[in-house]
């Protein structure tokens, strides 16, 4: 059976525990996190966290109502994949010679990816897009010696129509 990956994405309060909670809860029910981000919102005291969740309609189901009766959790809300849009931040950071610095350098602009710093015998890439973009320019780049990687994990926000009909304009946010 191959793999299912759902997007959901939550709003929680900023205070101090709450990721803890929100793991545990996660190895509690044995659910898979396969990427999870966390950044501050358009909202001053919520920040928005994306999880990435292994597991078919029915276990995505069970992690969103999980995640509805934590305490800390003002909304939970799964993104379908037609409906948006995803990204996910690479640093890579590859072997470079003299003879190799210019080709590595030409496969990062193909992949509109930034080199932001060069050191004698490396460069690191930064690279912006979907995992598919990302994981094909770590594969172009391992025949060179890919020595160091980190990737932020998939953010994403779902598309402005279809949040627009699901919504119709109505978010309430609770108070704490």
């Amino acid at each position: 059976m191959a793999a299912e990956y759902k997007t959901i994405v939550s709003l929680v309060r900023d205070r101090p525990g709450v990721l803890t909670r929100i793991a545990s809860m996660f190895r509690r029910r044995n659910f898979n996190i396969i990427s999870l981000a966390v950044g501050q919102s358009e909202t001053k005291g919520l920040s928005r966290m994306t999880f990435v969740v292994d597991g078919d309609d029915a276990t995505i189901d069970q992690v969103i109502k999980q995640l509805r009766k934590l305490i800390d959790v003002v909304s939970v809300e799964p993104i379908g994949d037609r409906t948006m849009v995803a990204r996910e931040l690479a640093l890579i950071r590859v072997t470079a010679t003299s003879a190799t610095r210019s080709e590595i350098t030409q496969i990062a602009e193909i992949f509109r990816a930034n080199v932001i710093d060069v050191a004698p015998d490396s460069l690191i890439i930064e690279v912006t897009g979907d995992e598919d973009k990302v994981q094909s320019l770590k594969s172009l780049l391992e025949s060179f010696g890919v020595r160091e990687m980190i990737r932020t994990g998939r953010v994403a926000m779902e598309r402005g129509l279809a949040l627009d009909s699901r919504r119709n304009g109505k978010t309430t946010i609770p108070q704490a």
